[in-house]
């Protein structure tokens, strides 16, 4: 079994069970259907799939096998057990994935992607799939980077693209854990609860809970909310610039949203965030 056939069938796994759970056990209702989310939610995914495989056709893992051929990298300059390395990778690219999603709402150039990401006005599996297909490329280039600066195994690159893949799913999924579950999960990983808040129209909870898997950066760096103004029942998803509309959801113009101008004149987000 090859490393892309796991990878798909991971994915394809976790992504089927979040949406029978968001099905059965729906934490908010949706404001459009998931019909018409769906087109440009996965459309977005293909089109970046297809621009990283025509500009990195090496690939991470093909990327890590070359770095560790060359002896290039902090873990091929130290001797270090295989299970330490593999620690360490994973920590190390996981705080990467960290840091530069705080940077991508901190500069300005690079949250006009991002907030393609945010604009949308429900949240659940799909929307852990819809970044604008620039955004996924200058993802792969930061993550290439560090994999080559670590001297990562090729085997905990494929664990790290696994997991991080696996946690967009859940923890950007219609859910709402029961309240014991919540509070012991919320101590290790970013839950739905945590990620919906980052995902408010409040600046204030919009810039908070920026890990996508665990929840200790956001603890150790000083980002971490608990709880959101409204409560989870009532928060209020999305961007303000951005209000409910298809638009918003439509492939071509989420394509063309960072090149754009919002349908509202309100620019609170991008004001008062820069």
């Amino acid at each position: 079994m090859t490393e892309t056939t796991i990878r798909l069938g991971v994915f394809i796994t976790v992504l089927v069970l979040m949406m029978m759970l968001e099905y059965w056990l729906p934490a908010k209702k949706a404001g459009l259907r998931a019909s018409k989310r769906w087109v440009g939610n996965f459309g977005l995914l293909i089109v970046g799939s297809v621009l990283v495989r025509l500009m990195v056709p090496l690939g991470l893992i093909g990327l890590a096998v070359y770095v560790n051929k060359q002896s290039w990298g902090l873990f091929n300059l130290i001797e270090l057990p295989l299970w330490c390395s593999f620690v360490a990778s994973w920590l190390l690219l996981d705080i990467v994935i960290y840091w530069q999603h705080r940077l991508f709402h901190r500069v300005p150039l690079l949250w006009r992607l991002h907030k393609v990401h945010h604009a949308d006005i429900h949240v659940d599996a799909s929307t852990g799939l819809r970044f604008h297909p620039v955004e996924i490329l200058l993802s792969i280039i930061i993550k290439g980077i560090a994999v080559a600066a670590i001297g990562a195994p090729a085997i905990a690159v494929i664990v790290f693209e696994i997991t991080l893949n696996g946690f967009s799913l859940f923890n950007h999924a219609n859910l709402r854990l029961p309240k014991k579950v919540e509070k012991f999960a919320r101590l290790f990983v970013i839950t739905q609860m945590l990620h919906r808040i980052h995902h408010s129209q409040e600046v204030a909870e919009t810039d908070t809970n920026f890990g996508f898997s665990v929840s200790w950066w956001d603890r150790l760096f000083g980002s971490y909310r608990g709880e959101s103004l409204k409560g989870d029942a009532l928060i209020d998803l999305g961007l303000k610039e951005y209000p409910r509309s298809s638009q918003n959801a439509a492939f071509w113009a989420l394509l063309k949203m960072p090149f754009s101008r919002p349908h509202s004149n309100t620019t609170s987000h991008d004001k008062a965030n820069r």
